[in-house]
């Protein structure tokens, strides 16, 4: 960063919301080191000094660290959401509400998924910001639709119309994305009155979310490396997907942030490996750290369909897997490369970081 950058960074506060998540810390880190003031907001404030530990080991110095400030706001209430945002020129839409226990109905998750990002973005606009980037999903965009050879793009959308009926959590992605795109579309693209923009929406839509941990908490998507790790998978179902690493999905975020051309766009954060198997994964854990106890479990065999057919029936966490047997999605990235000039990390160098990680902090 050139020491001009450096210091218009200094000068622009950015939001995070839902600082404590493994997307947000990332980057909060990220735009530490870039300089920029950052505001992160937490459900409870008290989990500040938690985030502060993660950080600290993260080797960032108090002077860096004093960049960062803390303001309790929760998606699903108003209270400390204008506060949070006054003064930001960029707003970073990366947390998501989630019940505190199994939600009863699927509108536990979706309600409050959708009004939560329409509560950041009228805040937003109250307080004059410039752009809001927004974490939705593949989810919102790959599902619902018939088998294709073609990689998914930025121009499609999940069917949620279409039968079975998608999980709760891609229709929550969805309508929620949804919503925010006809907030701005409400706005207008156009300049405001007097010379003053109009609020910018860009959206990243992540594949599944692996890469280093910064502490023993451990994301949804970190668990399937977990899980094979310490045995808990002793075979590998057929199902594959598409990766993206935590720091790589945090440059896409910055880069969406700062590029001119990215207000009112969406960007697919996949790498180029395509859809790979939890075979795969588990290949490259074993070539990659054939020693040590850590990958002893590691299965190296792949689990019948219909075993996950018949065991689905009894457990549902396996019955969810049943829909993605042989379902292969690939997603295209060269939106977010030839645009932003992103450039993703390597498959092999996020699952081995992954690893490592998941090792240094005793998960496995």
């Amino acid at each position: 960063m050139s020491l001009k950058s450096v210091s218009e960074a200094s000068k622009t506060s950015v939001l995070v919301t839902g600082g404590s998540g493994f997307v947000a810390t990332h980057l909060i880190l990220q735009l530490l080191t870039s300089e920029y003031q950052v505001r992160t907001t937490l459900r409870t404030i008290s989990s500040s000094s938690s985030l502060l530990q993660i950080l600290k080991e993260a080797d960032l110095s108090p002077e860096t660290l004093s960049r960062l400030s803390f303001f309790e706001a929760d998606l699903t209430k108003d209270k400390g959401w204008a506060e949070a945002v006054q003064g930001c020129t960029y707003i970073h839409h990366v947390a998501s509400p989630f019940p505190a226990g199994a939600p009863r109905t699927d509108d536990e998750l979706i309600i409050p998924a959708r009004e939560g990002t329409l509560r950041i973005l009228r805040a937003a606009r109250d307080s004059g910001v410039k752009r809001v980037i927004m974490t939705s999903s593949f989810a919102a965009i790959g599902y619902g639709h018939p088998p294709q050879a073609e990689p998914f793009t930025e121009t499609s959308w999940s069917d949620l119309t279409s039968e079975p009926v998608l999980p709760a959590y891609h229709r929550s992605k969805t309508l929620a994305e949804r919503a925010a795109w006809d907030f701005i579309s409400s706005l207008g693209f156009e300049p405001g009155v007097g010379g003053k923009a109009k609020l910018e929406l860009t959206v990243v839509n992540p594949v599944g979310i692996f890469g280093p941990i910064l502490s023993a908490k451990v994301n949804s998507s970190v668990q399937i490396i977990q899980k094979l790790l310490d045995g808990s998978i002793p075979a590998c179902p057929r199902i594959s997907f598409g990766i993206v690493d935590v720091r790589d999905l945090a440059a896409l975020h910055i880069l969406a942030m700062l590029d001119p051309t990215a207000g009112n766009e969406r960007f697919i954060a996949v790498n180029d490996a395509g859809a790979v198997s939890m075979l795969g994964i588990a290949r490259i854990i074993k070539n990659g750290r054939s020693e040590g106890k850590a990958v002893a479990k590691v299965p190296t065999r792949e689990l019948w369909n219909w075993v996950i057919k018949l065991l689905g029936l009894f457990v549902k966490e396996i019955g969810i897997m049943v829909p993605l047997l042989g379902d292969v999605k690939n997603a295209s990235n060269e939106k977010a490369k030839g645009v932003l000039g992103w450039k993703p990390r390597t498959l092999e160098e996020t699952v081995l970081d992954t690893v490592d990680s998941l090792v240094k902090f005793e998960v496995v």
